[in-house]
């Protein structure tokens, strides 16, 4: 698979035909996804019929995803389709999403709705009709909840995805797929619901498709152009958040290897950690059952699955001790760390992904466990809402991708990503099995 970036140039200069490009992304999907379970509705006709229209475009020339088949996560509108969050209450999507607009202006040819977990609750994707599998490893979960996009990207299906990230749902499965993963700050690209905590964000195999995406999502063509990172001050933390619970060793020795490449070009590495404390641990897991028993009101809640209908119920009982002060307080906390640092690295995974299986048919508690364990370091991130993104770092003994998180404070995107782009070119990763 051609990196975005590449196949965008080619298609402006006349060299790729964009309806034979998304001819041949269609057959691979279909080849493939039987496997993979990574998308819920391949749009075959409708995106040729895009791909066709876009030939004709007299604005072709100047479009920065012309021609680039993107999946986008099952949480956004497409005109013409149903949005399902995963349960089984298809909405019709009366028009385009916001996201899906700047997309489809941008030339981008929207291939695909890519699977998510009920009500995108859980970092494993699996429902009755399918089991999204890591195609690194595919007796592992993809992730969640955007393990349907991570996991076309990660197969090369299509060279960048949509997702959203809640509590870790973009860069927990970019760090089991070896991926990168961005969420930008809740200031740049919020979704709506679970308490401001989630924002849209961008899948890519590399950091310039990532920071290309990411511009057309945010409408800010800034982002796609990456540059040095200068010398930064970075703070290198593997202690989980509160738990102190002990993390793998393959984990915690790839932020330990980056922060070693780090130091050696010149950047000002440090051992460092905000002050984390009680309360905000407990906000993030207030809203977690609380964000998604709002959204159940939209839905038939006979059709939950057992696992969801018991975390809407807490998140139900739970709501009234959701209150804006302890995200405020946090914030306050993270921003008087990043008066000091400029970047903080983390492990994304607190654990070892969990297997990939039916898990929908599990208990709430078979399935709250891990999920908490998994996303020690992310969801804090999202309560504040500071931008933060997943680059892999490495592999297990067995072969999984290993992704490391880097921090910083609101408006830094593009300082992450000039940080990223750097490790990419220090430490290079494979791009696809």
């Amino acid at each position: 698979m051609v990196t975005a970036k590449a196949l965008a140039e080619a298609v402006r200069a006349g060299t790729v035909d964009p309806v034979r490009e998304t001819k041949r992304v269609i057959a691979g999907i279909e080849a493939a996804d039987r496997v993979v379970g990574a998308f819920r509705r391949v749009r075959a006709d409708e995106a040729v019929a895009e791909a066709a229209a876009l030939r004709s475009r007299a604005d072709l020339g100047e479009l920065p995803l012309a021609g680039v088949p993107v999946a986008v996560k099952d949480v956004a509108g497409i005109a013409g389709e149903t949005v399902t969050n995963g349960t089984a209450t298809a909405r019709p999507a009366g028009s385009d999403h916001f996201v899906v607009r700047r997309l489809r202006e941008a030339g981008a040819v929207v291939v695909g709705i890519t699977r998510v977990p009920e009500l995108c609750i859980w970092p494993m994707t699996d429902s009755p009709e399918a089991v999204t599998r890591n195609p690194w490893a595919p007796e592992y979960t993809a992730g969640g909840s955007s393990g349907g996009s991570a996991a076309a990207v990660a197969a090369g299906l299509v060279p960048v995805a949509h997702g959203t990230d809640g509590l870790g749902s973009i860069r927990l499965p970019a760090a089991m797929c070896g991926l990168v993963g961005i969420k930008p700050g809740a200031d740049v690209l919020a979704e709506e619901g679970w308490f401001g905590m989630s924002a849209h964000g961008s899948l890519a195999t590399t950091v310039a498709d990532a920071a290309l995406l990411l511009s057309v999502l945010a409408g800010r063509p800034e982002f796609a152009e990456v540059r040095e990172p200068g010398r930064l001050r970075i703070a290198v933390s593997t202690e989980v958040p509160l738990t102190r619970a002990p993390v793998p060793r393959p984990l915690t020795a790839a932020v330990e290897r980056v922060a070693d490449l780090l130091a050696a070009s010149g950047h000002c590495v440090s051992r460092a950690r905000p002050r984390y404390g009680v309360e905000p641990v407990a906000g993030i897991l207030e809203r977690w059952f609380a964000g998604p028993a709002e959204q159940a009101s939209e839905v038939d809640f006979d059709a939950l699955q057992p696992r969801t209908q018991r975390h809407v119920r807490i998140g139900r009982a739970v709501r009234r001790l959701v209150t804006p002060g302890t995200a405020r307080r946090w914030t306050a906390r993270a921003a008087e760390f990043f008066t000091g640092q400029d970047v903080l690295i983390t492990p994304t995974l607190a654990t070892m992904p969990p297997k990939a299986a039916a898990w929908h048919a599990r208990s709430c508690l078979a399935n709250a466990l891990p999920s908490v364990a998994l996303a020690g370091f992310t969801g804090l991130w999202n309560l504040s809402g500071y931008p933060a993104i997943s680059v892999p770092a490495g592999r297990t003994p067995n072969g999984l991708p290993i992704g490391v998180q880097l921090v910083t404070r609101p408006g830094g995107e593009s300082r992450l990503l000039a940080l990223a782009a750097q490790l990419e070119a220090l430490n290079p990763w494979p791009r696809l099995p």
